[in-house]
């Protein structure tokens, strides 16, 4: 399928690996042009190396912590005028919610809240201005049911959806559109830390652990970051135009809920 991105401008936030690294290739392969974003510069170096040789785009790096206004700025440098928005970020690290100081829930807040909404009102005039945007927030499958230790993270993710649910409806007019990704348990390094974390409190092996977490969701597997990106590159492309506002659980069917 044709998506109509070829020649279009992308930023993916936190994209040199895991998902963000996928909805970088899932729109390099559709044709963008691509700005990555990264805080360890080498592995930055290789996701932007592997994207330049595998794709007839252009593919700027951009080392930086998005979550600071440095960062952000240095960003929008390398693309002043994106047609497309991914916003992706670290979450703050597991911890139970009464280990929690004001430091912590802050630097939660504006890695997970304040962040995207800073890029989002930077970037959105001139996609209003050409008559296409595409914005889409990877948020988690903690904004629809808790999981143990992420609850600022969760709460954080959570202020962004109900946040941006407005916003959404009084850009949709100017064919600008925002959805969020929830992705579910999905095979990347940050799983693969929880599974090590498991093993350890439980005496298992990390293959036991991975095997039963698995056998818990419906698919009977984790998810790829190369089809969640897939699924990123459709809510940017010109069929998708007329989806907005939209939480889109990627998770294997994990979440029993009807709606």
């Amino acid at each position: 399928m044709d998506l109509g991105l070829k020649g279009k401008k992308a930023i993916i936030c936190a994209s040199s690996r895991g998902l963000g690294k996928g909805c970088a290739e899932a729109l390099a392969e559709a044709g963008c042009d691509i700005v990555l974003n990264g805080r360890n510069e080498t592995v930055l170096e290789e996701t932007r190396t592997l994207l330049q040789n595998r794709f007839d785009v252009s593919v700027a790096a951009i080392a930086a912590d998005v979550s600071t206004r440095e960062g952000q700025e240095a960003l929008l440098a390398a693309c002043p005028d994106p047609d497309i928005l991914v916003n992706n970020n670290g979450g703050p690290p597991r911890r139970d919610y009464s280990e929690l100081d004001r430091a912590a829930l802050m630097e939660g807040v504006v890695q997970n809240f304040v962040t995207p909404i800073e890029l989002i009102q930077a970037v959105v005039p001139g996609m209003k201005e050409r008559g296409f945007g595409r914005i889409v927030n990877i948020t988690s499958l903690s904004v629809k049911m808790p999981i143990e230790g992420l609850d600022l993270s969760s709460g954080a993710r959570a202020g962004l959806t109900a946040f941006l649910a407005g916003v959404c409806r009084q850009l949709a007019p100017h064919g600008v559109t925002v959805n969020n990704l929830l992705p579910g348990k999905m095979d990347t390094d940050r799983l693969k830390g929880g599974f090590e974390r498991a093993a350890q409190q439980s005496g298992k092996s990390i293959e036991d652990v991975r095997a039963a977490q698995a056998a818990e969701i419906p698919a009977r597997r984790f998810g790829s970051a190369e089809e969640f990106g897939q699924t990123c590159a459709f809510l940017c492309s010109r069929h998708a135009g007329y989806i907005t506002g939209q939480n889109i659980l990627m998770d294997g069917g994990l979440y029993p809920a009807a709606f």
